[in-house]
């Protein structure tokens, strides 16, 4: 039974995670110290530097950690037939990928100038038009790859930060996938794909 437990040293990592990240969302990722983060884990720097050099290497490996299913995503859906089925399916298992995806999304609404700093904001670019060009040809017009784009955007939006539109979070989800649903049924059509065999 040992072996489906998490290592000591994995919990410890996910605690400073966990704990960075929400020291970098109250207060900005510029005012957060490693000092600060230490001494809410209630740990030494040093125990702190074992783990992670720098504040950076905290939310590298955050957005690694969280962006691991979004990697699979585009991997397996590289290996399936560009159906409109596929496309919609993509859009399902993104949808549910970002639940947990969560705390990461509060920091970059947080901090939007410091994001545009690190190294991390050009890996969420090229992911962001990884899944985009999953769904239309890097050719397809402008308002095809616009629409593709916008689906994904709908998706964020039914997550995060749109409790004032009513609904459980539950509620929001389906409505935010029958509208991405909507947008990439509207960008397969014009790239002349077949028709869903739905």
């Amino acid at each position: 039974m040992s072996g489906t437990r998490p290592s000591r040293r994995s919990d410890t990592r996910q605690r400073i995670q966990s704990v960075a990240l929400d020291l970098f969302a109250e207060q900005g990722y510029e005012k957060t110290s490693l000092r600060e983060i230490a001494e809410r884990l209630d740990v030494t720097k040093a125990a702190l530097y074992y783990h992670f050099k720098t504040k950076e290497d905290i939310l590298s490996s955050i957005y690694a950690d969280m962006t691991r299913p979004v990697d699979e995503l585009i991997g397996w859906a590289r290996e399936q037939p560009p159906t409109l089925e596929t496309k919609l399916e993509v859009l399902r298992r993104y949808g549910a990928s970002l639940g947990g995806a969560q705390p990461l999304f509060r920091f970059m609404q947080e901090n939007q100038a410091t994001l545009r700093e690190l190294k991390i904001r050009h890996s969420l670019k090229e992911r962001m038009m990884d899944l985009v060009g999953v769904m239309v040809p890097p050719d397809a017009p402008l308002p095809t790859r616009l629409r593709a784009v916008t689906a994904f955007m709908s998706l964020h939006a039914g997550v995060f930060g749109l409790d004032a539109v009513g609904g459980s979070a539950d509620e929001r989800m389906a409505a935010s996938l029958e509208i991405a649903g909507e947008l990439i049924t509207a960008a397969h059509t014009a790239t002349g794909a077949e028709p869903s065999s739905r």
